[in-house]
């Protein structure tokens, strides 16, 4: 009869092998769904509304003048999600552009979501997923009895405000926000251009939800 041999793995081993399993399960989804809340004003008659062909320009706020690259980017992507209604970019300073639009974001960074503490509800150590980090580079790290690190959350909100170059007037503003575990990426902003934009120039009254899935 061939001999056996049992193998048992202890509570850290047993936690490593799920936590692996975990990610393995987890690549499988190739993308992140984005629920953004959007609240659009839309101030023109129908007459006023831009139609295919008008061209279109950025204006700057005084703070926004020392941050070109990331402001930059933002309005690339504001500009293409405008191209593709029909509206023709005319950088500055064309005079000829009939419409002026003001792109402004913000971000920031919590240590922890609502209704999450650093400190774990469980009433004594030996759970897995809460006495243990891993490191960036898959390393498992054992904290002490009564504590663990939640996920940061990041909150982001872009607004698009579109003027009207022959009175001043502000004739359209939209703003769009979402939150969640994702660090920074050009995607999530463009995610957020998209979400703003969403019904241009019409979009439905009121608040709205606007789910937009991007690639991991």
């Amino acid at each position: 009869m061939p001999h056996v041999r049992r193998i048992t793995l202890t509570r850290p081993a047993l936690v490593v092998l799920g936590m692996a399993a975990a990610l393995m399960l987890g690549g499988c989804a190739s993308v992140i769904r984005l629920d953004h809340d959007v609240q659009s004003y839309p101030q023109w008659q129908e007459a006023q509304r831009p139609a295919p062909g008008d061209g279109f320009r950025f204006d700057r706020l005084p703070s926004q003048q020392d941050h070109d690259g990331a402001q930059g980017r933002l309005e690339s992507q504001v500009a293409e999600r405008l191209i593709g209604k029909g509206l023709v970019h005319q950088p500055a300073p064309a005079e000829t552009a009939r419409w002026s639009v003001e792109v402004s974001a913000r971000s920031q960074r919590l240590p922890y979501g609502p209704g999450e503490s650093p400190f774990s509800p469980w009433p004594g150590p030996g759970l897995a997923g809460r006495d243990y980090v891993v490191t960036g580079s898959g390393q498992v790290v054992w904290m002490p009895f009564g504590w663990w690190m939640p996920p940061p959350l990041y909150q982001r909100e872009l607004s698009v405000i579109v003027r009207d170059r022959h009175t001043g007037r502000a004739v359209y503003e939209s703003r769009a926000a979402h939150d969640g575990p994702w660090a920074d990426s050009p995607r999530l902003w463009d995610a957020l251009a998209q979400a703003a934009l969403d019904g241009f120039p019409t979009p439905p009254p009121g608040p709205r939800r606007v789910v937009i899935e991007v690639p991991r």
